[in-house]
């Protein structure tokens, strides 16, 4: 594999926002999911693999505990929207916030994401929830949780998020890995060629 290149097909803003609206019209618990991978990045297996232990608060801010790639733990951000629609997939009070996503569950070594019988979301079913919900997006092409994750990347770094910011978020050892996120854009635009033409003209 190139470790310059991503093929990995990644939602463009409008994309997106037409994706956040179908999970949030498809139920609370597509809601949640979506809302986890586009604005945090974390991979499925991570979403899938946290329970409600892994719900955390850490100075001010409310966090995910998810199992990094060889077994790091690593603490994510979780903002105002995913915040509120783990509050309504969990049950919990959206007006008291997420305070009380911790306490939705009397089990709290439980998965998050269950099915309708309690057991864990299999990957397999969320894969094709995620691919459905492109669908019903009017989404071309082939949609994965891992293309949500490049999402992350490249809006993060049209926000102007910095590489090693990103790097971090993202729970990348090889700041390659993050750059092949930043070249996927092909902002022709930013290169330095135009910078050097600055320069001397």
């Amino acid at each position: 594999m190139d470790a310059d290149h991503s093929s990995t097909r990644g939602l463009s803003k409008t994309e997106a926002v037409a994706f956040l609206d179908a999970a949030a019209k498809d139920g609370p618990r597509s809601r949640a999911l979506a809302a986890l991978l586009v604005h945090t990045g974390v991979r499925i297996s991570e979403a899938l693999a946290a329970t409600h232990d892994d719900l955390q608060h850490d100075t001010g801010h409310r966090v995910l505990v998810v199992s990094r790639k060889g077994g790091k733990r690593a603490k994510i951000a979780l903002p105002a929207p995913v915040l509120d629609a783990l509050a309504a997939y969990l049950g919990a009070s959206t007006a008291q916030g997420a305070e009380v996503i911790t306490n939705a569950s009397a089990q709290t070594d439980a998965p998050i994401f269950t099915t309708s019988t309690g057991k864990r979301w299999a990957a397999s079913e969320a894969f094709r929830t995620v691919q459905r919900l492109a669908r019903a997006a009017g989404i071309e092409g082939q949609v994965s949780p891992h293309g949500l994750r490049h999402t992350h990347a490249t809006l993060a770094l049209d926000a102007g998020v910095p590489l090693r910011d990103l790097q971090d978020s993202m729970g990348h050892a090889d700041p390659r890995t993050t750059r092949r996120y930043d070249r996927a854009r092909a902002r022709l635009e930013r290169s330095s060629a135009y910078a050097v033409a600055s320069v001397l003209s």
